[in-house]
């Protein structure tokens, strides 16, 4: 039933002699009000947001500013790997590596170092050196996050000494000469992380080779990390090491200052704490 409309009075009119003013638009103002009050607000209903946040991309360009460019990095095209890494990063449990079968294949690293805008240069520099991309990947993870960084020992996103990055770069180049068009000359390259790529694809190379020398067949991504971070001996040693020796064994107390790493850190430990930050790239190979 629609409410009776009253007919419009200026306020300026005066009340005949007598007469009172009729009630009629305070009630329906009232019931107007009781009416509005019992409508949920729809404006205010809490909502949950599913998947990521909606990215602005601006198509038009505004007046006098400079047109705006969202870099979108690269996708990944590797097939996901079906393989779950424990502990020491093998599969095996039982500490050391065999060796054994990782596979070349995507990981969440790789994801990582393709959203920058040199990860698909770095992938192609890996595989022409016959390098694992997620082995690669994992290392300017647990290096850098893939950032760029710069230090007044080790700079980069692999964070590489300048010595070492050198002879990598030299040894890369003999190995494949079509690299050289890819890299910027000199030191300068050492912070152009693309270029860094090439020489640190080229040490994990040579990591997995000399391990491969030290009975480990395969290497994996988790057993070459040592040999990165501590040299060929200590590398070597950890590799092949039982999870429940010390690694004040193979490490000096500076090297492990240096590492976050305690007195009493086993090498299972220090296996599952990198194993955390690289994820399902552990268990891969270093060569592809």
């Amino acid at each position: 039933m629609k409410p009776r409309l009253l007919p419009f009075r200026p306020e300026s009119a005066a009340l005949a002699p007598g007469s009172r003013p009729r009630p009629g638009g305070i009630v329906l103002g009232a019931a107007c009000a009781a009416a509005l009050a019992a409508v949920p607000a729809f404006g205010q209903v809490a909502t949950t947001l599913n998947g990521p946040p909606v990215q602005v991309r601006p198509y038009v360009p505004e007046p006098g500013l400079p047109e705006i460019t969202i870099p979108q990095g690269t996708p990944n095209p590797f097939p996901s790997d079906p393989t779950s890494s424990g502990p020491s990063g093998d599969g095996s449990g039982d500490g050391g590596s065999s060796g054994g079968g990782g596979i070349v294949a995507s990981s969440d690293a790789l994801s990582t170092m393709l959203g920058t805008p040199w990860g698909a240069a770095a992938v192609a520099n890996a595989q022409a050196l016959g390098v694992n991309p997620s082995a690669l990947a994992a290392t300017c993870v647990i290096e850098s996050g893939c950032q760029n960084l710069s230090g007044s020992l080790v700079q980069g996103a692999f964070q590489m000494m300048p010595a070492t990055f050198t002879a990598m770069i030299n040894a890369a180049v003999a190995q494949n000469s079509a690299l050289a068009s890819q890299i910027v000359a000199g030191l300068a390259g050492q912070m152009d992380p693309a270029t860094q790529s090439i020489a640190a694809a080229e040490y994990l190379l040579q990591g997995a080779q000399y391990l491969q020398n030290q009975g480990i067949a395969n290497p994996t991504v988790l057993d070459i990390r040592a040999y990165y971070n501590y040299g060929p001996v200590a590398g070597g040693q950890i590799a092949k090491a039982d999870d429940s020796v010390l690694m004040s064994t193979y490490l000096s107390s500076a090297a492990m200052q240096a590492n976050n790493i305690s007195s009493s850190e086993t090498v299972g430990q220090w296996r599952a704490a990198v194993t955390a930050k690289i994820g399902n790239a552990a268990g891969q190979t270093v060569m592809s």
